[in-house]
């Protein structure tokens, strides 16, 4: 029997979620059977399910096998490698809303302070729950073992004003090492030459965590035109190179979950929302797994959804997207410091994904650090502006390689250059962008706006660098259909085959 690799999951006191990559086959469908050795089975058409009604601390076994769905039924195609694991213990609850900690979710009282008690005190074995209510917040700073639930009707809402965000921390804001407000979520300490101090945190429950959004970020903004004046007028005609005149006071405004040199960091079934800019935002950290979250930053400039930045292992799937500009982000830092510090984002698995607005998935435009081994299945990001977008500035330096993308519809795919966002002295060479692959696309070359509309645009655009040595290179498109123009430039070995 074929071997199809291994299994990623993660486990709870009556569950283990599994996952998998998704194996590649000559038929269209597949399905998976999910079983343990406990009786416990289910069939799913996704490459990742849930087990749940298990004992705590009581150790299963778990197989996947994969099928094909052809004209005669289903065939099994091979099987992944089984894992034995054992349930987490079952931990102890502590509510929020008990009367010695004073908080009150009336979505008027400021509980910052009462909240961050409870935060400190919270040990391996427990677990801080917020019932339903609505309770208001300043930054908050989570510790290693730990866990925030929110149970259905909970609300952790941050506060539109500047001081609760206070004091600034080390952070890095589209590609740039610098203070920034405290997120409303803080998990580690920002330093790119360590290694990962802050593990094993959990945030989870049907409940919703949601910042000041467009207001905050406006008054950030403000705050920051008017400190940093004097410097912004020294810049001249270089503040031109920014995206616009919000760029350099904006960068200051705090994300709704920052996450620092941390490992093992799961975000599970919460509705995140709004943001000052970016929502989920991981800088030198490993194996942060986000799963069945909504994100919503509609109207929110620079409302990114997921961004993992100079990370490696990070996986999302089962999200869907409202965000008022890219779904899911990956970067690693821009020049010249990004070049320095040169730490990739790597082993980034996206699956099972939709959009619902927005720019889609994109890598960039802050690459310095390079981006290597991002896939992409099942995804529907037909609701976008882009779909799926790589791209960065002929000063970012760095590479963009292994890509690969199947089984997906969106808009358009982009590979290119762009101009905007583009200060700071360059690197010495141009980016490289190479080894795409693109498989079982569905390109439907219509566009969404803001407003919803749609529109005709170009299906495929591959645009590389003038630099000798810098075209894009080895690009594949196997299979699916292409509705719309395909435009090249500067590029070499870009095959198309069995396309509709």
């Amino acid at each position: 029997m074929k071997n199809l690799g291994k299994l990623s999951f993660y486990r709870e006191a009556h569950a283990i979620t599994i996952y998998w990559n998704k194996p590649y086959s000559i038929y269209k469908e597949l399905s998976y059977l999910v079983q343990d050795d406990a009786g416990h089975a289910m069939e799913v058409t996704k490459t990742h399910a849930k087990l749940e009604n298990l004992i705590p601390e009581h150790t299963y076994q778990i197989e996947v096998h994969a099928y094909g769905i052809g004209r005669d039924g289903k065939k099994l195609i091979g099987s992944f490698t089984p894992k034995t694991i054992a349930t987490r213990h079952q931990k102890e609850d502590i509510f929020v809303t008990e009367e010695a900690f004073g908080i009150v979710g009336d979505g008027k009282t400021l509980n910052t302070e009462q909240i961050q008690r409870v935060i400190d005190l919270c040990k391996p074995n427990q677990r801080i729950v917020f019932p339903e209510g609505i309770y208001l917040t300043g930054a908050l700073n989570l510790h290693s073992d730990m866990e925030l639930h929110l149970q259905k009707g909970a609300i952790l809402r941050g506060t539109d004003e500047v001081k609760d965000y206070e004091p600034k921390r080390n952070s890095r804001f589209e590609g740039i090492e610098m203070e920034c407000y405290s997120s409303l979520i803080n998990i580690g300490e920002l330093d790119h030459s360590s290694g990962y101090r802050c593990k094993n945190i959990i945030l989870s429950g049907e409940g919703t965590i949601e910042s000041g959004g467009k207001k905050l970020a406006e008054r950030v903004i403000a705050s920051e035109r008017k400190r940093l004046q004097g410097y912004i007028e020294s810049l001249g005609d270089k503040v031109l190179e920014c995206e616009n005149e919000n760029t350099i006071p904006g960068r200051a405004r705090p994300r709704l979950i920052q996450i620092c040199n941390a490992k093992n960091v799961r975000i599970s079934g919460l509705t995140l929302k709004n943001g000052a800019s970016w929502n989920v935002h991981m800088i030198y950290s490993d194996q942060i797994v986000t799963d069945h979250c909504t994100f919503y930053s509609e109207g929110v400039w620079n409302g990114d959804g997921w961004d993992p930045d100079s990370s490696s292992n990070c996986t999302i799937f089962a999200c869907d997207f409202y965000t008022g500009d890219d779904a899911v982000s990956v970067k690693s830092g821009k020049n010249p410091q990004g070049n320095v510090i040169n730490r990739a984002s790597k082993h980034i698995r996206i699956f099972d994904c939709q959009s619902m607005g927005g720019h889609g998935i994109t890598i960039g435009s802050e690459m310095s650090g390079g981006v290597r081994d991002v896939s992409i299945w099942d995804c529907d990001m037909e609701k976008s502006l882009y779909g799926v977008e790589v791209k960065a500035t002929k000063k970012r330096g760095g590479y963009v390689k292994n890509i690969r993308v199947r089984d997906c519809i969106v808009p358009r795919i982009l590979v290119h250059s762009v101009g905007y966002n583009d200060d700071g002295a360059a690197a010495p060479d141009a980016p490289v962008f190479s080894d795409f692959i693109f498989s079982n696309l569905e390109i439907t070359g219509k566009c969404m706006e803001k407003d919803g509309t749609m529109h005709e645009c170009r299906a495929v655009e591959l645009i590389g660098f003038e630099e000798k040595g810098h075209e894009i290179h080895d690009v594949h498109f196997r299979g699916g259909k292409i509705h719309g123009d395909v435009h090249m430039e500067k590029c070499s070995s870009v095959t198309f085959r069995n396309i509709e």
